[in-house]
């Protein structure tokens, strides 16, 4: 099943099942309003959207459905109660760490490493990404994550599993250059962190069919700038910690409430030769972030050469299947100077 959030001139939007082409879709206002009442409550709705998933495939609410675009839609989840971003590729972390100047501590390989982020306001899927200035060192960070439903604290992560009811894409905007200042001062990041936005539709892990396995998405996860592909690194390669061992570090001393956002971290695979990998003009899978791109060059040139995002610059993420068709639909973002605030 797949579920996309629609505008509707509310906070929240008004949710839908999408057709597995991702070309129509029906609004269930008759069964819940939005998609958090529905994981609030998904043991009793979640059937009656399956219902209406299958009829919207064999055709018989042709009537009742519309054409589905992503631009008509909010992230998933337009705000949530929780968004806990970890960092499962290892590799990632270690590369950017490096950039920094930071050493990977031996602990980072057998204990996840994650941030809570801020869940308020999550960027629509064909938003902006705005920013006060260029100087801040705009990248993104193509990710997936899973929302949950009521997870009991220090669940096992097998049993986690069993907690996890949508998957999504995330382009976990990070603002690079405040990241060191903020996280010299021992506390986390917080200003360089912004808002993160999701892919137009969430889809239940049955869609992924194979493709899910081992609590991981074993697909690429394809990153473009300006139609350049940046990445295609395998999502289920590298993945130190699964989705199950995630959702039980974020659940060790607290409950999470139905509604809660758990990130992968950023996709990242190590080259054959289990160095650093290549660009995709080399023949590698390439990077999902600029950060890693920057560390390359820097290894091998002495400073990076590609600079972070600049005003105009388009970013996609997205996820084909065996056969080419777009899975989540794509995030499709401009980088744009945000404007000051009114004055009322």
């Amino acid at each position: 099943m797949k579920l996309a959030t629609l505008k509707d001139g509310s906070r929240d939007g008004s949710l839908a099942v999408v057709s597995r082409d991702l070309r129509r879709c029906v609004a269930v206002p008759r069964i819940v309003r939005t998609l958090q009442a529905a994981l609030d409550r998904w043991s009793e709705v979640e059937p009656e959207l399956q219902a209406v998933a299958r009829q919207l495939e064999s055709g018989t609410l042709d009537t009742q459905a519309q054409d589905f675009h992503a631009v008509d839609c909010r992230s998933p989840l337009p705000r949530a109660y929780q968004w806990a971003d970890g960092s499962a590729y290892v590799n990632h972390v270690e590369l950017v760490r490096k950039a920094r100047g930071a050493e990977l501590p031996p602990s980072f390989w057998t204990d996840p490493l994650m941030y809570q982020g801020g869940s308020d306001s999550f960027l629509d899927p064909c938003g902006a990404i705005e920013a006060a200035s260029e100087d801040y060192g705009i990248d993104l960070e193509a990710e997936i994550a899973v929302i949950t439903g009521d997870v009991p604290v220090g669940v096992t992560p097998e049993a986690a599993c069993g907690h996890i009811r949508l998957l999504m894409l995330v382009n976990d905007v990070s603002l690079r250059n405040l990241i060191p200042g903020e996280l010299a001062k021992g506390f986390g990041f917080f200003q360089s962190k912004p808002s993160s936005a999701f892919s137009p539709v969430a889809v239940t892990p049955d869609e992924l069919g194979d493709a899910w396995r081992d609590a991981r998405v074993c697909l690429p996860l394809r990153s473009s700038i300006n139609g350049q592909l940046l990445g295609c690194p395998d999502a289920g390669v590298d993945m130190t910690f699964d989705f199950g061992r995630l959702v039980a570090h974020a659940a060790l001393t607290r409950p999470l409430a139905a509604g809660s956002i758990i990130g992968s971290g950023t996709i990242s695979n190590r080259g054959p030769d289990g160095g650093p990998g290549k660009p995709v003009a080399q023949g590698g899978v390439g990077y999902s972030c600029l950060a890693e791109v920057r560390m390359i060059e820097t290894l091998q040139h002495g400073k990076p050469r590609t600079p972070f995002l600049r005003f105009g610059d388009e970013v996609r993420i997205e996820m084909l299947d065996a056969s080419g068709a777009s899975i989540f639909g794509a995030i499709e973002q401009v980088v744009a100077r945000s404007r000051p605030p009114s004055i009322a």
